[in-house]
């Protein structure tokens, strides 16, 4: 006689198998701490110090790449301006200042963007604090 399987119920079995097999060792893993007389609350306090320190390594960083970006863009906006007074009514001159004008102006835009995207990065991460 031919037996039938049923994937499904196979599935399940497993399913069952490796959440109480995650459950044990979760289990395990807080027995061990507290028979060891592992002070949790120290690595709690531990993780919340490393993650301040790179915090403040990622906003040093945003800061320098953000006054990098504007002096950049300080120094196309004045290269371009100088090309539109130097073009003498050349009207190609004149387009390609104004093209450079406006990617210097695209380069602002991308520096404050930046720092408000960080902003909202860090409001999501910090769960609204």
């Amino acid at each position: 006689m031919a037996e039938t399987r049923n994937p499904g119920a196979w599935r399940e079995r497993w399913q069952a198998v490796a959440t109480g097999a995650a459950a044990a060792a979760g289990t395990a893993v807080l027995a061990a701490a507290a028979l060891l007389g592992w002070d949790t609350a120290a690595w709690a306090q531990g993780a919340e110090a490393s993650t301040a320190e790179v915090r403040e390594v990622v906003n040093r960083l945003r800061n320098v790449i953000v006054a990098l970006a504007s002096a950049v863009g300080t120094l196309f906006l004045t290269i371009a301006g100088l090309r539109w007074m130097l073009a003498g009514g050349d009207p190609s001159q004149v387009e390609a200042a104004k093209r450079a004008m406006s990617g210097a102006g695209i380069g602002y835009a991308v520096a404050i963007l930046a720092t408000v995207l960080m902003a909202v990065l860090d409001y999501i991460v910090q769960g609204g604090n």
